[in-house]
């Protein structure tokens, strides 16, 4: 199985509703390993398969929960 790691830059993310959000989202895609929100660095670190998902959905569900993707 193919693995891509990717650091994903957003900006919006202050507590841990949003951590719950994005991680709740973005972990309900198939194809996506693990997510892991850093408030702290304003970073989501995405494990994933890309072969069934792409960045750019994972960016795209980022955004949908309001946040700001860099």
């Amino acid at each position: 199985m193919v693995k891509n790691n990717v650091n994903v830059n957003v900006k919006g993310m202050s507590c841990g509703h949003c951590i719950s959000a994005i991680e709740g989202s973005v972990g309900k895609l198939p194809g996506v390993n693990s997510v892991k929100v850093n408030l702290y660095s304003g970073t989501v670190v995405v494990e994933f398969n890309p072969d069934e998902v792409t960045l750019d959905s994972i960016k795209e569900t980022i955004d949908d929960q309001g946040y700001d993707v860099q």
